[in-house]
């Protein structure tokens, strides 16, 4: 979530919260809107649409763009790398998560304590 945004009921806003039309997240970019539309063509972004088909803008679509321009500008990476190195970070958020999600089950398993095994006295 974005911490200093506010959605207008002083809750913190989500970063995948549809908020800016194409013109204001072309300036947030500094790029130009046919850009950001050919960036969707080639699927590296995907802002949702209105009713109107209006293409609406979140926090994590301008981050992704921001992180491609980087990629592009600074590495010298083409689209095609892009998109990799974009889908490749995105997997390794989700397994991320889902180790930290069975770490804590683990650790949930370790804390309950068992009953010691049943013993029938010695053996004859």
């Amino acid at each position: 979530m974005a911490q200093d945004e506010k959605n207008g009921t002083g809750l913190p806003v989500d970063d995948d919260e549809p908020m800016y039309v194409i013109s204001i997240a072309a300036r947030l970019v500094g790029m130009h809107q046919q850009t950001l539309r050919y960036y969707e063509k080639v699927g590296l972004i995907r802002p949702k649409r209105t009713g109107g088909n209006i293409r609406m803008y979140s926090n994590a679509d301008i981050q992704r763009i921001r992180t491609a321009q980087r990629l592009i500008d600074e590495l010298g990476v083409n689209l095609a790398g892009v998109d990799i190195i974009l889908r490749m970070n995105e997997q390794i958020r989700r397994l991320q998560a889902e180790l930290e999600a069975t770490r804590a089950e683990l650790d949930r398993l370790r804390a309950t304590r068992l009953p010691a095994p049943y013993r029938n006295g010695p053996a004859s």
